[in-house]
């Protein structure tokens, strides 16, 4: 089946899971049987007694595929509820990267002016390099790291998109 570029859409879904060996890759196995692409994926532990964890797949294509994903989802055992925020209602979205960029004299000076004016911290320094630490809408971030690739960038660590629903209800 060929899928036009116009037609995918960006989806971010939150899958409530028990917290158990194996749902990781039952749930990565799934994505990859069906040819379906994992854009982003976190996953951490959510309830006090550690039996619940909260996995956020960032994914793309069509509504149909995307209708696909989640009732596919739904049916796995350990699954107690797949939330598609995306369509849902509004959500809050964020991932943090660590950003190292290397550099002397005006590209050092840029990096840190540049780290500024999108709120990044810097977290660790020596004389020729720094570790930013940015936080955001994953766009956010994408347009930093291009920016210092223009001045340096060494390396890259991200952990990958969490989201929420906002207001009260859950």
């Amino acid at each position: 089946m060929h899928i036009r570029l116009e037609d995918s859409e960006r989806h971010v879904l939150s899958v409530t899971v028990d917290n158990e060996a194996g749902i990781l890759a039952r749930i990565a196995g799934m994505f990859s049987a069906r040819g379906y692409n994992i854009e982003s994926l976190t996953v951490a532990d959510v309830s006090p007694d550690h039996r619940i964890s909260r996995i956020t797949i960032v994914t793309n294509g069509p509504p149909r595929v995307i209708d696909q994903i989640i009732a596919q989802l739904d049916r796995l055992v350990p699954v107690h509820q797949v939330t598609d925020l995306t369509d849902t209602g509004p959500f809050v979205e964020r991932e943090l990267a660590l950003v190292k960029v290397s550099g002397k004299g005006d590209s050092r000076i840029e990096a840190l002016r540049l780290a500024d004016v999108f709120r990044a911290k810097v977290v660790d320094t020596t004389l020729e390099s720094f570790v930013f630490e940015i936080t955001g809408p994953t766009s956010k971030i994408d347009t930093f790291v291009s920016l210092m690739r223009e001045l340096g960038l060494v390396e890259i660590g991200r952990t990958g998109v969490v989201g929420m629903l906002r207001g009260v209800a859950a």
